[in-house]
């Protein structure tokens, strides 16, 4: 089967699209990795002088900071106290611990990432989850039921000696999954070269948007406030760099020197630097005058350059501690808590946005397991880690009033949920669960024993034989 003209049509529009998106992504790319250009800042600085060029690496502290507090930890179903082990080992099969985070950083970096949801011919109880950048992947959405109706992977090799470099494309729609190649095998042709028909009625291709619109599906990336603000301090510390080189040592000035005075032993010109840095001078003419100006205050840079650190802070939501701006006294436990709200804030709401795309993947896994789509996944819950960062203290004596206080005879946190809510993961969980059952079996057994020894020690003790009343006494009074 070849492609059919839809087909191609619909894979050369998604391929021209990734192609126009992505040098906006490669450049968000340079300023995440710190190496943006200097063309970029908007600066026309001489070859001779970007050695004093400085980043100022704002948009990584803001992306890494919210990242950081994002783990997810399990999906549970609705008639479950307790996250899904099935759903949890394809998890950990396909090494999601870890590419999950690489899933939320390219999503906070360039607005959006994307799930790949596949069949495993190996093992086809533990279907293949990837996950993709944008800059190999983009996917576009029905505008009625905003569900992705395309999507298309690109993925290329570098050009050979005399040939130009190979292109292999994925193009996902919802009932068949198409391999597509452009390389010397297809004689430089997009051609198929694969087709698996899956009948899922949906794209197994799950998008993570970051902070999307209702006109801006496509997401927007953390840094977006931030890059000016970067732009304008990298600006002003390259500035400082200069005036730190040319203005903060104490200039001089000759008067009366001779070309001779700047030669070195051999009869050479000295360079400039050389000149400038020299510590001692020997002039010929004894009427020659030296002397310095005084060096110039550079304070200046520090009071814009925090004054940037500031403004960054109020559009990030992250506290200005985190921008290298610290207080003379280290901040109280409240304070801290008070200062990090915000981010603690966008952490829950990237949990939400992404939580229903993380499950729409694992609904993916359960129809490729099953054969059939479950109704019942439609509730299914994705478990994240709290974003906060309380005291170990404070979190335990919350739950220990919680879980103790008495609602109608019942506690208003169950155990179980006494121990998530503390952080604990469900690995850990499980092991307490059966350490209670190991307790509560001792215990049993202990009560048993002591039962059955009671038992015997009251079956060897004779019962008390009554006395027969003495004759003559007098009946006891009434």
């Amino acid at each position: 089967m070849s492609l059919s003209d839809d087909e191609r049509a619909t894979f050369m529009r998604l391929r021209q699209l990734l192609l126009t998106d992505q040098p906006g992504l490669v450049q968000l790319d340079a300023y995440y990795e710190g190496m943006q250009r200097v063309e970029q800042l908007g600066m026309a600085v001489p070859p001779a002088l970007r050695r004093f060029l400085t980043i100022v690496n704002w948009p990584r502290v803001t992306v890494d900071a919210l990242e950081e507090r994002i783990d997810l930890e399990g999906f549970r179903l609705p008639s479950e106290d307790d996250r899904d082990e099935d759903l949890w080992r394809v998890w950990q099969a396909n090494g999601l611990d870890e590419e999950s985070q690489l899933a939320h950083l390219d999503a906070l970096v360039f607005g959006r990432s994307y799930v790949c949801v596949g069949a495993n011919e190996t093992d086809p109880n533990t279907p293949i989850v990837t996950v993709e950048s944008p800059l190999e992947m983009v996917a576009t959405r029905n505008p009625r039921t905003r569900a992705i109706d395309a999507a298309v992977r690109l993925r290329s090799t570098p050009p050979l000696p005399g040939r130009p470099n190979a292109e292999y494309g994925t193009l996902y729609l919802p009932n068949e999954t198409v391999w597509i190649e452009f390389s010397e095998a297809t004689g430089y042709m997009w051609a198929e070269v694969d087709r698996n028909v899956h009948n899922l009625g949906v794209v197994p291709a799950v998008p993570l948007v970051n902070r999307t619109r209702t006109a801006r599906r496509s997401g927007t990336s953390e840094m977006a406030d931030v890059i000016p603000l970067t732009d304008a301090a990298a600006r002003a510390l390259t500035n400082a760099q200069l005036a730190t080189e040319a203005l903060s040592v104490p200039q001089r000035y000759v008067l009366g020197a001779k070309p001779s005075d700047f030669q070195d032993a051999s009869g050479n010109v000295k360079t400039a630097w050389e000149t400038y840095f020299s510590s001692v001078w020997a002039l010929v003419n004894d009427a020659a005058k030296v002397g310095q100006f005084d060096a110039a205050d550079l304070s200046n840079f520090t009071t814009i350059v925090e004054h940037y650190a500031g403004l960054v802070s109020s559009v990030s939501g992250l506290p200005i501690r985190y921008y290298g701006q610290n207080t003379a006294n280290p901040p109280s436990e409240g304070s801290i808590n008070a200062d990090e709200s915000r981010l603690i804030k966008r952490a829950e709401r990237r949990e939400r946005a992404w939580g229903g795309s993380w499950e729409s993947a694992m609904r993916l896994v359960r129809r490729i397991q099953e054969g059939e789509w479950n109704p019942d996944l439609a509730l299914m819950e994705t478990m994240w880690r709290d974003p906060s960062t309380p005291t170990r203290a404070q979190t335990a004596d919350a739950v220990v009033k919680l879980a103790s206080t008495d609602v109608g005879g019942l506690p208003i946190l169950p155990l179980e949920m006494a121990r998530e809510e503390i952080g604990w993961s469900a690995t850990k969980r499980e092991r307490a669960r059966l350490l209670d059952e190991q307790f509560q079996a001792q215990q049993a057994k202990a009560q048993a024993q002591a039962l059955a020894e009671q038992k015997a020690v009251a079956a060897a003790t004779p019962e008390p034989v009554p006395q027969p009343e003495p004759a003559g006494s007098a009946p006891a009074a009434e």
